[in-house]
């Protein structure tokens, strides 16, 4: 029996020395590890003030093909549709009645002329009668008169037979600029008249195009006041434009702006800015409706942050969360201005140096204490070498 009790006693010391020692250690707290966060240190960048803007494609040159004569239209030389050069004929006249005015003129000009030189011989002789004292000065007089009128009537008859020349030749009717015609508005036998306002066809000149786009009066005023104050700095180049067609995809070649309006619209409060598009291709036509990029000037002092850095509430105010000195977020409301890339610009809220979280938002809230660590974009991260550092938290 005392061996028994010994035995007891034994085992009920050692299980109260187990049970102390487990309270001993649970009771003791174990140190939890700060969260990783990713940041990025804002730094001050240059940044193009770029604007998309809507607008829409003009030919740089319309003209309106329309008869200089009036007659049947004999014939249609141009094939609709295609690229004409200044001076083709692209429709004829029947010119047989321009060609029996020629004719008249000239055998007008030849009589006048034979009157001319009848009235000069005629001129001669009394000259000679006068000097020998054998005419008297009326007949002198007279015969001078009519030399001088037949000089007229021969200058008129020339006038005449330029006139006749000129209409023979507008019955061939020439494009007035180069470009590209459209649908002939008229056929082969159709009357025409000059003194009319029928058009015969358009042609456009398609090789370059405007591009004429709209910007609110208040946003040029805004950029003005910053170009003023040094806040933004005047493009050193010409302000350089670009193109979105109306199915999302980008022109290839970028333009440039040739001018603004001196006047606000009255009805819309905008401003009228047109640019300037090589169209080698015929891409680009007349009234197609595009999205017109246009630098207005280098903001050297931007601050920008990744797009994903970025926070809104429900009210749409956005935030970012800044790692301060004591390694604590704080939240910070900001004001975005406009997308560069992957980043925002950012107006208001934060400052050159500031560290802002850009990754970890699931392990921490503002408030909580972070261990920073310098953030590495995922292009960058997935260029890394592998087995590499990339710096990037995950």
């Amino acid at each position: 029996m005392s061996r028994l009790t010994l035995r007891l006693a034994a085992v009920l010391i050692s299980t109260c020395a187990l049970t102390a020692c487990e309270q001993g250690e649970a009771s003791t707290p174990q140190a939890q590890p700060l969260p990783t966060v990713g940041v990025v240190t804002v730094a001050q960048k240059p940044s193009s003030v770029v604007t998309e803007l809507p607008g829409r494609i003009a030919a740089t040159r319309v003209a309106e093909v329309r008869p200089r004569v009036s007659g049947i239209v004999t014939e249609q030389v141009f094939e609709q549709g295609a690229i004409v050069q200044r001076g083709d004929v692209l429709y004829r006249i029947d010119p047989a009645p321009f060609q029996a005015q020629v004719n008249s003129s000239e055998a007008t000009l030849r009589r006048a002329e034979a009157a001319q030189l009848d009235a000069r011989q005629t001129a001669d002789r009394q000259e000679q009668l006068r000097r020998s004292n054998v005419t008297s000065r009326q007949d002198y007089d007279s015969a001078v008169a009519r030399l001088a009128q037949a000089d007229a009537d021969v200058a008129v008859a020339e006038a005449g037979v330029v006139t006749a020349r000129l209409n023979l030749q507008y019955a061939n009717v020439t494009a007035p600029i180069s470009g590209k015609i459209g649908r002939a508005l008229i056929t082969e036998g159709a009357l025409v008249s000059a003194e009319g306002s029928e058009n015969l066809a358009t042609i456009q000149q398609l090789d370059p195009v405007y591009a004429d786009f709209t910007q609110p009066a208040a946003d040029l005023i805004r950029l003005r006041k910053a170009l003023a104050a040094g806040r933004l700095a005047a493009s050193p180049n010409e302000a350089r434009v670009t193109l979105r067609l109306d199915d999302g995809s980008e022109y290839g070649e970028p333009g440039r702006v040739l001018f603004s309006e001196a006047a606000v619209d009255e009805t819309t409060g905008q401003i009228t800015l047109r640019g300037q598009f090589p169209n080698s291709g015929g891409e680009l036509l007349p009234g197609m409706y595009v999205r017109v990029t246009v630098e207005q000037g280098v903001d050297n002092q931007s601050l920008s942050v990744p797009q994903q850095a970025v926070q809104r509430d429900a009210g749409g105010q956005a935030s970012v969360l800044v790692v301060n000195g004591e390694n604590k977020l704080e939240q910070r409301k900001v004001v975005v201005g406009r997308a560069d890339g992957n980043t925002w610009l950012i107006e208001e809220g934060i400052s050159a140096g500031d560290q802002v979280m850009v990754d970890g938002f699931q392990r921490a809230r503002a408030g909580a204490s972070v261990q920073p660590q310098p953030w590495t974009p995922p292009a960058l991260a997935a260029a890394e070498p592998v087995g590499g550092s990339t710096g990037r938290v995950n």
